[in-house]
């Protein structure tokens, strides 16, 4: 009778968690579909909003901490259980990066909406359409412990690599007959750095769920293939 009440324990915990690691992946795509659309659409208070609401997902990654360390004290979990504590508490830390990333973007997004309409913004979606792909394919695989899409996530982060550096040549030639519009144009250099930045976020957390479904780690697969990663 102790057994069972201890593997309910156990059980209840691991659910919990999952499910706080989810809820902060659902706020995280969120603010950042919000801090794109608020560059896009010029929509100043929208940007407002995605910086008020980092908020709670901080208070997720502490929650998500405290839950897996309470787990790993009480119950000792081992193999498979182990690996969901350790990936969902380093998948937290790397939520809370990009979600930072969208608020950094939001915060230019206001800034550049305070002006004269910039036709250079355009170039940034298609960015933002690879990056969220890259996350949306990085959270199923942590959410089906899919190590093939896991491990599939690098390839793909290359061609984000690859549009990011062409973004980034046709914006800073533009820098050169700026008209004044230099400020703008700097921040959307540093909104397509974000972009870049969150799909080596997306990247970490497909290799952790990796680890989760193969207790394989691949991580330095990628440093020793060449440049790249965080």
């Amino acid at each position: 009778m102790q057994n069972s009440h201890i593997f309910r324990e156990i059980d209840n915990s691991m659910v919990s968690l999952k499910d706080n690691v989810l809820l902060m992946a659902s706020l995280t795509r969120l603010n950042l579909e919000r801090a794109i659309h608020s560059l896009l659409t010029r929509d100043v208070d929208l940007a407002r909003v995605v910086i008020g609401d980092d908020t709670e997902v901080d208070e997720l990654e502490l929650k998500i901490d405290h839950l897996g360390m309470d787990i790993l004290v009480r119950f000792h979990p081992v193999a498979t259980d182990l690996r969901l504590v350790i990936t969902s508490m380093k998948m937290a830390c790397n939520l809370e990066r990009i979600s930072d990333h969208a608020v950094n973007i939001a915060k230019r997004a206001k800034k550049i909406g305070k002006s004269t309409e910039m036709v250079e913004a355009s170039v940034i979606e298609p960015l933002y359409s690879m990056a969220e792909k890259l996350l949306r394919d990085a959270l199923l695989a942590y959410t089906d412990a899919n190590s093939d899409l896991g491990e599939s996530l690098k390839s793909a982060d290359a061609g984000l690599d690859k549009a990011h550096k062409e973004v980034i040549a046709l914006l800073s030639s533009r820098l050169e007959n700026s008209d004044g519009r230099a400020e703008n144009l700097l921040h959307l250099i540093f909104i397509a750095r974000s972009l870049e930045r969150i799909g080596d976020l997306a990247v970490n957390i497909g290799e952790d769920s990796v680890f989760l479904s193969e207790a394989r780690v691949i991580r330095h697969d990628r440093k020793a293939s060449g440049p790249g990663g965080n």
